[in-house]
């Protein structure tokens, strides 16, 4: 699967590469596994599970060095876990982790980097080596946020100030977790970007993390309060709600064979234990009915 950049900047997404983490390439999510009704239609979110993940290394207008830059997406705040790492934004252009700064990207998920870190899954700056909730990466205050759905929002000037937020987006405004000064610690300030484009991994192609990508972008330059706050009511207007998730408790299905287009039939209609399955052309018939059990 590919990701298509929406804009005239043509940033698409491919299958990320192996890295300096994990060698091997990635795996491309799959198409249909996360269905979602958004302005008034069904459409699909990007569901990364560990081995998924996205890149594009050679970025049209993508902020790079010191130079300030703002991102957000939606993203879903009950499939997280605590692996690295969940990412959309700006990262190494060879795959590796490179330095302090060279990256610049948002992070979702319960990994805690900094320790003592609180709350639920948590909005965080990847700026390499380290997930940084705030500061210079412990902020007990970003408490973080486990609603359906979550707009997660980071902005960066690239040479004294980072500031995180993240709303419901669903129903009402944008909270700020943090907004002060890049990391003391060497190597942040200033930042040094190197523009590459990664989601569901690390700059690294560290990739054993999951989550869920509706929308994103990011811009050059630095977003007023006000520009994120119009985006956060975009969002919320957009009207996010879970589609039908499968398999559906009670219902039966039919399996059918994507080579012969035949489906799972029990021989004979048979019910007793040992009872021997095929593949049959479909009958209508409820031995070739099944359902998921939890």
């Amino acid at each position: 699967m590919q990701i298509y950049d929406q804009t005239s900047r043509h940033n698409d997404l491919s299958i990320a590469p192996g890295g300096g983490a994990n060698p091997t390439a990635d795996q491309g999510a799959n198409a249909a596994a996360l269905p979602v009704t958004a302005g008034g239609h069904k459409v699909y979110g990007v569901y990364i599970s560990a081995g998924n993940g996205y890149r594009n290394n050679a970025t049209n207008g993508v902020a790079t060095g010191s130079a300030a830059e703002g991102m957000y997406m939606v993203t879903e705040g009950t499939h997280v876990n605590d692996r690295c790492c969940f990412d959309y934004g700006n990262a190494e252009t060879n795959n590796k982790d490179t330095g302090n700064g060279d990256m610049d990207a948002i992070n979702f998920g319960t990994e805690c980097w900094f320790s003592p870190c609180a709350g639920g899954p948590r909005v965080q700056a990847d700026l390499e080596n380290g997930l940084f909730a705030g500061g210079n990466g412990v902020n007990t205050a970003n408490t973080g946020r486990s609603s359906a759905f979550v707009t997660a929002v980071l902005k960066n000037n690239g040479t004294s100030t980072y500031a995180i937020k993240d709303g419901n987006a669903q129903s009402g405004g944008l909270s700020t977790r943090y907004n002060g000064s890049l990391p003391t610690q060497g190597g942040y300030l200033p930042m040094t970007k190197q523009g590459a484009i990664i989601l569901g991994i690390g700059g690294d192609n560290s990739n054993g993390s999951v989550g869920s990508f509706f929308e994103g972008v990011m811009t050059s330059g630095y977003p007023s309060d006000a520009t994120e706050d119009s985006v956060q009511a975009n969002i919320v207007a957009a009207g996010y709600s879970k589609s039908v998730t499968f398999p559906v408790s009670g219902s039966s299905y039919r399996l059918t064979n994507l080579h012969s287009g035949k489906v799972l039939d029990a021989i004979n209609c048979g019910t007793a234990n040992g009872t021997k399955v095929q593949l049959w052309m479909w009958l209508n018939n409820p031995c070739q009915l099944w359902s998921f059990s939890a």
